[in-house]
């Protein structure tokens, strides 16, 4: 963390800009979250690298499991849809969407809402007098009442204790990974069984590696999507939604608090449930008889020989790989998010590293607010989709523009108290008296008077 310039900066705190809202992040939430504020009113800055995981850090031809219809960003007159995009662009939708074609979708979102996207990052966040300080890479410095983190899952990348003694290079996580070329030819292993291990193992196979897939347990595929063939009776049985059919997702999506407010263990299981190591039925084809499938097998030990992993699976069987590729997910630690500083970290409330967040998303620190998949414990499951947008950015939206109401209301109400200027026989004098403050009209400047008036 940045511990240094925490204790660097000076007292008197001398900000670039002033703003009332900071987004940090510029993926789905972030821009859904600023679009919303936006069209309150609000003075916002967004900063970071817009769509940096989905540009830099997903493979080359990656497919979304969700539908184009769940996978909009959120603007308030929800203007900028995937609908409205391909209409204009005279694309087709269908499914499953491309990763290129969601990228342009919401480049052409990001362009048309949230025009002014800063892709500076931010270094550095602390908490003073009730304000949030922000210091971004370059070195500006700015302020603001309220703090947006949708900082997305790349921080959160989960590397089990297993493979952090082999060398750099040896063991990768599959959010480092854009181009998978340097693979043709190489033998990997692929650690993992939901749908990014899956999907990285055809996709390695397809750039011509030779892939062995290990997920710890049997893969669970998802049943062919059959979207506009189902009957009615099917549809009662189990209604369409955007994060897959069933009455449990419909109300995940329609109902989308209701999860925050089930007990702890509740959550869990259904977390647990969602969580597990599902992929979509349309990646079964591609790894058939390609990929060597270790089902409900796990890496007992591995060590670096000769430039190679040898790596021992759990049934004894051993594989000399190249590379191991590890789709293990992502695990949520705000310890892991660099620009926290020591003393903001030390008045955020937690779980284990998992931030405890109000009704609206904000944390134990008034005005900072997490979104995304660092809600997603508390939220539920939806928000690790673009989907969970929809409900996100308009609740967070409507408390920081409650707040800066708020904040206005208290700083009027500690204003001197202001009355007309008035003649002997306490008539007013003219038909036009500027307001002074009564305890200040014989020692406060001209400009000081004119500036509290017009606060007024």
């Amino acid at each position: 963390m940045d511990v240094e310039g925490e204790t660097t900066t000076p007292r008197r705190f001398v900000p670039d800009a002033r703003y009332d809202a900071v987004v940090v992040g510029a993926g789905p939430y972030g821009l859904s979250a600023a679009a919303h504020l936006i069209g309150r009113g609000l003075h916002v800055a967004v900063y970071g690298k817009t769509l940096e995981l989905w540009r830099q850090h997903m493979p080359r031809g990656m497919l979304l499991r969700s539908q184009w219809w769940a996978t909009n960003l959120s603007d308030p007159g929800r203007r900028y849809t995937f609908r409205r995009f391909f209409r204009e662009s005279r694309r087709k939708p269908g499914y499953p969407v491309p990763l290129d074609t969601f990228l342009e979708y919401a480049l052409w979102f990001q362009r048309h809402a949230v025009p002014d996207v800063d892709e500076t990052y931010v270094t550095s966040i602390e908490h003073r007098d009730g304000n949030f300080l922000l210091t971004l890479a370059d070195g500006r410095r700015v302020e603001s009442a309220a703090v947006v983190m949708a900082i997305g899952i790349r921080h959160y990348a989960h590397r089990p204790d297993e493979f952090r003694g082999l060398p750099p290079g040896f063991a990768v996580h599959s959010s480092e990974l854009r181009d998978l070329e340097p693979f043709r030819g190489k033998r990997v292993v692929v650690i993992g069984g939901g749908q990014s291990a899956v999907e990285y193992a055809a996709l390695l196979h397809e750039v011509g590696a030779t892939v062995d897939l290990v997920p710890r347990r049997p893969i669970v595929w998802l049943e062919r999507d059959r979207m506009g063939e189902r009957g009615v009776l099917e549809q009662i049985r189990a209604p369409d939604n955007g994060i897959g059919p069933g009455w449990k997702n419909w109300v995940l999506e329609h109902v989308p608090f209701l999860f925050y407010h089930l007990p702890r263990d509740r959550k869990d299981r259904a977390l647990a449930w969602y969580s597990s190591a599902w992929a979509a039925d349309w990646l079964r084809d591609r790894i058939a008889n390609k990929v060597t499938v270790h089902e409900g097998q796990s890496v007992s030990s591995s060590e670096v020989e000769d430039g190679r992993v040898d790596i021992t699976l759990s049934d004894g069987a051993r594989i000399r790989a190249d590379h191991l590729v590890l789709g293990t997910g992502y695990k949520v630690d705000i310890d892991r998010l660099p620009m926290i500083s020591p003393s903001l970290r030390a008045a955020i409330k937690d779980e284990k590293g998992i931030p405890l967040l109000g009704r609206s998303f904000e944390s134990t620190v008034p005005g900072l607010y997490f979104v995304g998949v660092t809600s997603l414990p508390m939220f539920g499951p939806m928000y690790r989709f673009v989907l969970g947008c929809r409900s996100m950015a308009p609740r967070v939206a409507r408390a920081i523009a409650r707040q800066r109401r708020n904040r206005r209301g208290r700083a009027l109400a500690t204003e001197p108290k202001l009355e007309r200027a008035v003649s002997p026989d306490r008539s007013q004098v003219g038909r036009r008296v500027h307001p002074i403050p009564s305890d200040e009209a014989g020692t406060g400047s001209w400009t000081q008077r004119v500036l509290i008036a017009r606060r007024r």
